[in-house]
């Protein structure tokens, strides 16, 4: 084989290589720009709803890349980042002052959970399924907040 043809063969194989890597990841129902809906969201307690909320999810290898923004209770913008894999250990959560880590569990194709803590202790158990059209997500989450509340809210977001 020549040489040029070797480069040329390589370049396709490569090309191919990525492209169904990257097609594998793109088919995460999670990935993609995720908008709060508060008319179907429901917050327990009610006067700890955010105003908004924005998440982005990038499909990484084994797992998923999370950024959020928002505006919560008190008019305050928020905005926190942290990656996982699905291998349920913890990561660090940059942003966020109610959680340090976050680890992230893969249950079936459609739903994943979220365990977050502060200081070592478990602060929230976060259930999200994403519908089958891949249109909405729901997020079960129960906690304690920093105020010493126990909470439970079903928040429901719509793709962007």
């Amino acid at each position: 084989m020549q040489p040029f043809s070797r480069v040329i063969t390589f370049g396709l194989v490569l090309g191919l290589g990525l492209t169904i890597g990257l097609a594998a990841q793109a088919t995460d129902p999670a990935a993609g720009t995720w908008k709060l809906n508060l008319a179907k969201s429901k917050f327990e307690p009610a006067n700890r709803a955010p105003k908004s909320g924005i998440g982005k999810i990038e499909a990484i290898d084994g797992g998923l890349k999370f950024t959020n923004d928002g505006v919560d209770s008190a008019s305050n913008t928020t905005h926190n980042e942290w990656t996982g894999k699905y291998d349920g250990k913890d990561n660090v959560v940059k942003g966020d002052p109610s959680r340090d880590t976050a680890s992230l569990k893969k249950i079936d194709g459609y739903t994943y959970e979220i365990v977050s803590k502060k200081d070592g202790k478990v602060v929230t158990t976060n259930q999200t399924v994403y519908s089958r059209d891949g249109k909405s997500r729901t997020q079960t989450t129960t906690g304690t907040n920093a105020q010493g509340e126990k909470f439970k809210n079903v928040t429901v977001s719509d793709r962007q």
